[in-house]
């Protein structure tokens, strides 16, 4: 009937958690001694509550017993095909309190919310470089690993960055799908259509420090 009622009696003598079973309470309670009683008999893992030893077996044994309907994704945990399921509804439940933005996850919402504190937890331990994001820190390691998973499969080039493959693709298309509204001019890359721009607003961000000249593009200050 608790569940009903929303009674918790069991309560932690060193917080303010409260539960309505005492088992409940007694695997909140490991994690203030820090005591983990369920093993696992196939590796030396070990949990402070079954439900995370449940989860964990199913790692070896690889099944997923939670299955989307709606395409088939399969995995081990049921709060992960809760999140899953926003793909197909659209639902964004976490809503950022500076701006108009939404995630499906709270771990995107943290993400984005590090961008307005100006906040980048995710550093690179060759360089330096720190990122928001730690999809961009995966991304910025292959400049030293030298991994470029996106393959060309109309000849060898591979890049890595799916950008840069889509910019290549172009050149075996002719595409050119970013026009200047100003004269018509048509690329393969947004970015030669940024250079471009400069010659109709008169832009020349490129400085020389010798002398008051300055440019419109890199190669023009060479």
């Amino acid at each position: 009937m608790r569940t009903h009622t929303g009674e918790k009696p069991y309560k932690c003598d060193q917080c303010d958690y409260s539960a309505a079973r005492k088992s409940t309470l007694d695997d909140h309670k490991a994690k203030h001694t820090g005591e983990k009683p369920y093993k696992c008999d196939q590796c030396d893992y070990s949990a402070a509550q079954k439900s995370s030893l449940d989860y964990h077996l199913v790692k070896h044994t690889g099944e997923k017993p939670y299955m989307c309907g709606e395409c088939g994704y399969g995995t081990a945990r049921k709060s992960y095909l809760s999140v899953h399921m926003r793909t197909h509804t659209g639902e964004k439940p976490y809503k950022c309190d500076q701006c108009d933005y939404s995630a499906a996850k709270k771990s995107s919402l943290d993400q984005h919310l590090a961008m307005h504190a100006g906040e980048k937890p995710y550093m690179c331990g060759e360089c330096g470089y720190r990122a928001a994001y730690k999809s961009h820190l995966s991304i910025h390691m292959r400049t030293h690993t030298g991994e470029k998973p996106y393959k060309c499969d109309q000849c060898d080039y591979s890049a890595a960055l799916k950008s840069n493959l889509d910019t290549h693709l172009a050149k075996h298309t002719g595409e050119k799908p970013y026009m200047c509204g100003e004269c018509g001019y048509r690329t393969a890359q947004k970015s030669n259509l940024s250079k471009h721009m400069r010659t109709h607003i008169g832009e020349k961000p490129y400085k020389c420090d010798q002398c008051s000249y300055s440019a419109a593009s890199k190669t023009a200050l060479t």
